[in-house]
């Protein structure tokens, strides 16, 4: 394969070197997989959806205790003040109400524990079987995540050596025009060409330094993308090497591509457990309108100093039954609330069923035609080459003008600049129909760093007025509360 030759590359270095970068600074020299480990450790979507998992698991818990003993203790101290009195005159005539008057204080303790457990509690049964399949629901939800942010990182990696590579050829575009328009200056001047062909390479210039200024802003933004997903700022990236093995995915039959998709996507999995979930919600429903059983059992300890009063306790042990009669038709309408949100996952399946297969049928025709398409862009650089030779020796011989030149460079380095850019479509093309599919993963990146070159890397180039500190940095990660 052609290489575009206005790149700029730097010498690779040495293993130390880069876990030297990465201990001492912001920084960083790296390739895609240390890139992608960094992403999986830092990226602030991934870490939320893994949190919520754990609290999906910690909810199942809290049902699954609702189902084991309870028990409990209370206890009370008091200190109370009687004080009664008689009307005038009773119970005896003539003797002094005051004379009846009694004050008296008394302090108590209790003590009581009490035990129950569910015999037969159909509804909590249910809520734990819910819980259960929420889990299954947000694992695939995990793994959905975790598949995407691999592929974000490597379609933010590519993107930048997509911008580099188009930014090089804007660059030599650039500058080859400028000699253009010198040559163009100085034959004016000795009168061998009129002033329409300067102005024609003066127009062609400022469009080249137009597309030069655009390409750079590109690359400026192309790479903060990994700052947002990893938190760290790399200073360099190893490129794409020149013999990339573009081949037709494997396996070659796109109907195998979707059979591996149902069986694999966790987003088409992740829908399917969301019918689960749904369904148990409808179960949760129906349990509502069947009896509790539960078993208890307490004891109770009291004392008091009132005279004449012992210590009494008490202990009981027994059965306990509820059945709800009427729940003023609640119960009922939640039966066919969740009955529809059922109907309505189900649904919601199908939609992402049928958006996948879609999705894994025009990724693999994508990607078969990229194929096609990097052979195409590859001898289309050959064909500008030899085109723009021939025009440019009709120039000196009078048989072309400056037009026709000038428009053959154009040609020449929109060929190398697309021939770049196939290239890219095609790796990110495999990754994405590998995502839909449900295969990509960790293997699928180190896979691809072996295409990387061992001997080049990319120079990443920061604006001058960006300061040493990374602008995406996410601070400390934040702390579960302590048990």
């Amino acid at each position: 394969m052609l290489r575009p030759p206005f790149a700029r590359r730097l010498p690779r270095r040495g293993l130390a070197t880069l876990m030297g970068c990465l201990m001492i600074g912001n920084a960083q020299a790296a390739d895609l997989w240390t890139i992608a480990q960094d992403a999986l450790a830092n990226d602030a979507e991934l870490s939320s959806t893994q949190a919520s998992f754990q609290a999906t698991e910690a909810a199942r818990d809290v049902q699954r205790g609702t189902l084991l003993p309870q028990i409990s203790l209370g206890g009370s101290a008091s200190h109370s003040r009687i004080y009664s009195s008689a009307n005038e005159g009773a119970p005896f005539p003539g003797v002094p109400a005051e004379a009846f008057e009694t004050e008296d204080t008394v302090n108590s303790t209790s003590l009581s524990l009490d035990a129950e457990q569910a015999l037969y509690d159909p509804t909590r049964r249910a809520q734990l079987e819910r819980a259960e399949r929420e889990i299954d629901r947000d694992a695939l939800g995990v793994d959905a995540a975790a598949q995407q942010l691999l592929f974000d990182v490597a379609n933010a990696y590519f993107e930048i050596l997509r911008a580099h590579d188009v930014l090089s050829a804007r660059r030599a575009q650039e500058t080859a025009i400028s000699r253009q328009l010198e040559q163009a200056q100085e034959r004016f001047e000795v009168g061998l060409i009129a002033i329409t062909d300067v102005h024609e390479a003066q127009a062609s210039y400022d469009l080249a330094r137009a597309q030069r200024l655009a390409a750079e802003g590109a690359m400026q933004v192309s790479f903060e993308a990994l700052e947002r997903l990893t938190g760290h700022r790399y200073d360099s990236i190893e490129a794409l090497d020149d013999e990339v093995p573009i081949a037709r995915p494997v396996p070659a039959d796109r109907e195998e591509w979707v059979e591996l998709a149902m069986a694999n996507s966790p987003l088409v999995l992740s829908a399917e457990a969301g019918i689960e979930v749904a369904r148990s919600s409808v179960d949760v429903a129906r349990a509502g309108q069947r009896p509790v059983v539960s078993a208890f059992a307490n004891y109770g300890w009291s004392d008091t100093d009132r005279s004449g009063t012992n210590h009494q306790s008490e202990s009981q042990v027994g059965l306990r039954a509820s059945l709800p009669l009427y729940t003023g038709g609640s119960t009922q309408a939640q039966i066919r609330q969740n009955g529809f949100l059922l109907e309505a996952s189900q649904y919601d399946f199908e939609a992402q069923r049928r958006d996948t297969i879609q999705q894994v049928r025009s990724l693999f025709t994508r990607v078969n035609n990229d194929v096609e398409t990097v052979e195409a862009r590859r001898q289309a650089i050959v064909s500008n080459q030899s085109a723009l030779e021939a025009t440019r020796s009709g120039y000196e011989v009078g048989t072309r003008n400056i037009v026709d030149v000038l428009n053959a460079e154009q040609n020449l380095f929109n060929a190398i600049a697309e021939h770049a850019e196939a290239r890219y479509d095609y790796v990110l093309g495999l990754l994405q129909l590998q995502q839909q599919a449900g295969l990509l993963g960790p293997e699928s990146i180190q896979a691809v760093n072996d295409w990387l070159s061992e001997e080049e890397r990319v120079l990443l180039e920061l604006p001058d007025e960006v300061n040493d500190d990374p602008v995406m940095n996410i601070g400390e990660r934040p702390q579960a509360p302590s048990r």
